[in-house]
């Protein structure tokens, strides 16, 4: 079996321009527009599309890969490509298990239309399992969707929006829809993302006024709750592995900037290099070790997605506890980099400065610290007593 190339979908030249802009985008808080165009022209939002259909034909392992390199050169734009990644893996998990649905989303892909994730909500803890988004039905099978989408990555630029929303109206409600809508006047991106890092991402509030997706875009209606549908655990697989992927990148890059400089600084006491200190080299080697438990972790999840294992109930103990242990160690390898680097790495053009505002967002995705611990606990000890 030939050994997969990353640099064969993320040549060098195109990272290190990427990596380039990284900084006036964070900077100016502007969209990677360059970036986008880009990796579209190299085919990379349909990296996991089948080859019949258009695509590279690439699985869920390898598209970890080529995200931890990405983010290594630009976090934002990784997370935002990201977004669009999830729903092109989703319509992955649903072709490979013979389930029809989402063939629009890979020929989209191919053709270059630009997929954003709707699902998160403000104080809506359920998550995939709940919405208090409006779904309201129309005579033709069709859905209208009103209410409120928060960190919607890629505002400026997508052209489809995956959503759910909440039928409280239909003959057997309530059910959750997901579904897709175009952006149109039904829909309002607010200019609101300011924020400490990951600026590049853009991921707007988006408001939703009867958004229609018509009947050959409602993807799923399903019931409230817990579900072993193929949307479920397509969303939650494909974006707990590709989030750990996107911090675990950020690790990598932090901790090659740290060994970088422990290389070249130099003790004006001892007039040995920092790679010769025992403190630092015990830190770099600490960072070390908590780095590389990750990416055969993640390769390992994502291996057993692409090989339709079953794990049952367990996938959701394992993807929930992948991505928190990948953002934890990601933010302790990033802060422990900062040392090494020393004061300079506090100044906020220092590349390590961005890094450490930018992995701060991995706590706040979906499973939070609160959640990846609840589901541990109930597949270890069993659900809380009522």
């Amino acid at each position: 079996m030939t050994a997969f190339d990353p640099t064969r979908y993320l040549p060098d030249d195109l990272l290190a321009r990427i990596r380039e802009r990284a900084p006036i985008h964070d900077r100016e808080n502007t969209f990677p527009q360059q970036d986008l165009d880009e990796l579209r022209d190299a085919g990379y939002l349909s990296i996991l599309v089948p080859v019949e259909r258009g695509g590279a034909g690439l699985g869920l392992a390898e598209a970890a890969i080529l995200q931890q390199r990405l983010a290594g050169a630009a976090p934002a734009t990784a997370l935002a490509i990201n977004m669009h990644l999830v729903w092109t893996g989703v319509a992955k998990v649903f072709s490979d298990r013979g389930v029809p649905g989402l063939e629009f989303v890979q020929d989209g892909a191919v053709a270059g239309e630009v997929f954003a994730f709707g699902i998160s909500e403000g104080g809506n803890d359920l998550v995939l399992f709940g919405s208090d988004t409006a779904a309201v039905p129309d005579a033709d099978g069709g859905y209208a969707f009103t209410g409120t989408k928060i960190f919607t990555s890629l505002a400026p630029v997508w052209t489809r929006l995956g959503l759910h929303g909440l039928d409280t109206t239909s003959a057997d409600a309530p059910k959750l829809v997901f579904a897709f809508v175009e952006r149109t006047d039904a829909v309002t991106t607010s200019d609101d993302w300011d924020t400490l890092g990951m600026r590049g991402t853009q991921s707007r509030t988006t408001r939703l006024d009867r958004a229609v997706a018509d009947a050959a875009h409602v993807v799923r209606r399903i019931d409230q709750g817990p579900s072993a549908d193929p949307i479920v655990f397509g969303i939650f697989s494909v974006f707990e592995i590709l989030l750990a992927s996107v911090y675990t990148g950020i690790a990598r890059r932090a901790l090659e900037l740290a060994v970088a400089t422990a290389q070249t600084r130099r003790s004006k006491k001892s007039g040995a290099a920092y790679s010769q200190d025992p403190d630092i080299r015990w830190r770099i080697a600490d960072m070390a070790i908590a780095y590389d438990a990750l990416p055969p972790q993640i390769a390992a999840l994502a291996r057993d997605v692409d090989e339709r294992v079953d794990h049952g109930p367990r996938w959701f103990p394992a993807l929930s506890g992948l991505k928190h242990r990948a953002v934890t160690m990601a933010k302790s390898v990033v802060d422990e980099a900062m040392l090494v680097a020393g004061g300079g790495s506090y100044f906020s053009g220092n590349e390590l400065s961005r890094l450490y505002r930018d992995v701060l967002a991995g706590m706040f995705h979906p499973s939070d610290p609160e959640s990846a611990h609840a589901t541990a606990a109930s597949a270890w000890l069993g659900p809380v007593e009522a």
